[in-house]
């Protein structure tokens, strides 16, 4: 007999799962295993709250679903932030979430309400129809949604009839008439794009049509590195701009959003956009248009589509735009924090978070997948270490949530064990993840862990500076030796004399992750907290 998690598990592997994250409890053990008999590689994540954000972070690096298979129950609680972050990030996350549907098992969740609460999809599996079901969540899914996939323990059990129904090609969407943008680009001096999550796999269309009008380019953090290497890029737009970047956004005549909702990080709080600048959005959801704030040109369609269209539209015309010698030289010479000139914090015990950022810029290969944790130190590694392209930056920041960078570094590693994968955390979200460390052993991928560790949580530090501050800071810990007692390699920084022990791990065959105490300086708040602290 065939079993309905076998039927499940099968299905998936078939329509070309190729990794599952999770951990194993009674409700979910057919069916990892049937995904493993199908051909997917299972990693067993320490934890279901590491488990979940390796897998939204494989999807966002590798391009594919991301599958979960948790316990029912306290399984499926304990992913709910990392289920949450991927469904606030469109992530196309495909949870595996077995269901006790009896209402006195101590296992008994609502979980049609819970997918819900977060913002997810939910589906569940009918006994007859198990295979149609799971291939109609896992296409969901592949949309760009998180779905939560109930599997009801009495269902599991039932006969089952494997079979695997085709996956249609998706129809494209129709493209919207860009008269109106066509128009608008033909009249801008002073263009400029700014791209967002939407916008992730459009950089040729995008790069394209900004050639033909002469704009320059910008991002949200979540899009970082989707431009990289273009002469126009202005890199991130927002809290984590440069000085460069909010004086040319500021002064732009035409600002066109592609696949972003300028929401208040990407817009300082709607102040980065000149009063006088034509707005433009196009995103494939009707719900964004406008969502954040007014726009004179809106356009529901896909963004390669669109992007595609207009430029069709403009062909032979071509402008300079907002493009110059002068332009291009400022871009060149200070587009990048690491070339804006600062004061050098850096005491005798403790280093500047710009000056070891900069130091492990100039160290680490080009080849590199950088995933980020949330707090006050975060937009030093997001700004001043580079990346290749967009898939090469895993910022896990839809829910704010601190304590993901790890596990997302981990996804993101196994999605590209060819290049190598920086996880920069904080020591508060390291210590709240740090039993991941067993998992990055385990699976002996090329991972460093850069901890920016000032003993607190900083952001609530210089968010609530003349308030009493024992609850938010705390002893110096050793957190090198936390990482050597998982296995890792580890060094301490305080110097950046005190990098040759990553210089020598880099040199080696990084079967082993190494961890990096990094002791910043923690006397002043980063750039980016005073820009969102005016939000609250």
């Amino acid at each position: 007999m065939t079993t309905v998690s076998e039927v499940v598990g099968r299905v998936l592997a078939a329509h070309g799962v190729e990794h599952a994250f999770g951990v194993v409890g009674s409700g979910n053990f057919h069916v990892t295993n049937a995904l493993v008999a199908g051909g997917a590689t299972f990693v067993a994540a320490a934890h279901e709250a590491g488990a979940a954000t390796m897998a939204d972070a494989y999807a966002r690096t590798s391009g594919r679903v991301g599958v979960l298979s948790v316990h029912q129950g306290p399984g499926v609680t304990n992913a709910v932030t990392g289920i949450a972050e991927a469904a606030k990030s469109h992530t196309p996350l495909l949870v595996l979430a077995p269901e006790a549907t009896a209402q006195r098992s101590n296992f008994f969740i609502d979980l049609r309400a819970l997918a819900a609460s977060v913002g997810a999809r939910f589906e569940r599996v009918r006994a007859g129809r198990a295979a149609e079901d799971v291939t109609a969540a896992y296409r969901a899914a592949l949309r760009g949604t998180c779905v939560v996939l109930g599997l009801p323990l009495d269902v599991q059990a039932a006969d089952g009839r494997l079979s695997v129904p085709d996956l249609p090609e998706p129809l494209p969407d129709p493209a919207p008439a860009v008269d109106g943008l066509v128009a608008a680009v033909r009249a801008a001096e002073r263009p400029v794009f700014i791209a967002g999550r939407g916008a992730r796999g459009a950089r040729e269309p995008l790069v394209r049509l900004a050639d033909r009008c002469g704009a320059l380019l910008a991002v949200s953090a979540a899009a970082k590195g989707l431009f990289a290497g273009d002469p126009w890029n202005l890199d991130v737009s927002g809290g984590f701009a440069t000085p460069l970047t909010v004086e040319l956004i500021g002064d732009a005549d035409l600002v066109v959003a592609w696949g972003s909702t300028l929401n208040m990080w990407t817009t300082r709080h709607q102040r980065i956009i000149g009063p006088h600048a034509t707005v433009g959005q196009v995103d494939r959801d009707p719900t964004a248009l406008g969502v954040n704030r007014p726009v004179d040109l809106a356009l529901c369609g896909d963004v390669e589509s669109v992007a595609a269209a207009a430029d069709l539209a403009l062909d032979p015309w071509r402008g300079n735009g907002y493009r110059s010698a002068d332009v291009r030289s400022r871009i060149a010479t200070e587009g990048r924090w690491r070339d804006v000139s600062y004061v050098d914090d850096s005491t005798a015990d403790r280093i500047d978070p710009r000056t070891v950022s900069i130091a492990l810029d100039d160290l680490l290969p080009e080849s590199r997948t950088l995933a980020v944790d949330s707090g006050n130190f975060m937009g030093y590694p997001a700004m001043f270490l580079s990346v290749p392209d967009v898939t090469g930056f895993c910022f896990t920041q839809g829910f704010q949530s601190v304590g993901l960078g790890l596990a997302s570094a981990l996804g993101a590693a196994v999605a590209r064990p060819d290049r190598l994968t920086v996880a920069a955390l904080g020591d508060g979200g390291f210590l709240m993840s740090a039993a991941e460390l067993v998992t990055a052993v385990r699976l002996g991928l090329p991972l460093l862990v850069v901890v920016y560790n000032d003993a607190a949580y900083g952001a609530e530090v210089h968010h609530f500076q003349g308030h009493p501050l024992e609850t938010v800071t705390f002893p110096d810990t050793d957190l090198a030796a936390i990482g050597r007692g998982y296995g890792c390699d580890a060094v301490t920084v305080r110097a950046a004399s005190d990098l040759g022990g990553v210089r020598d791990w880099l040199a080696g065959t990084r079967s082993t992750p190494m961890v990096v105490d990094a002791k910043v300086t923690a006397e002043r708040g980063s750039w980016w907290l005073e820009e969102a602290f005016r939000g609250h």
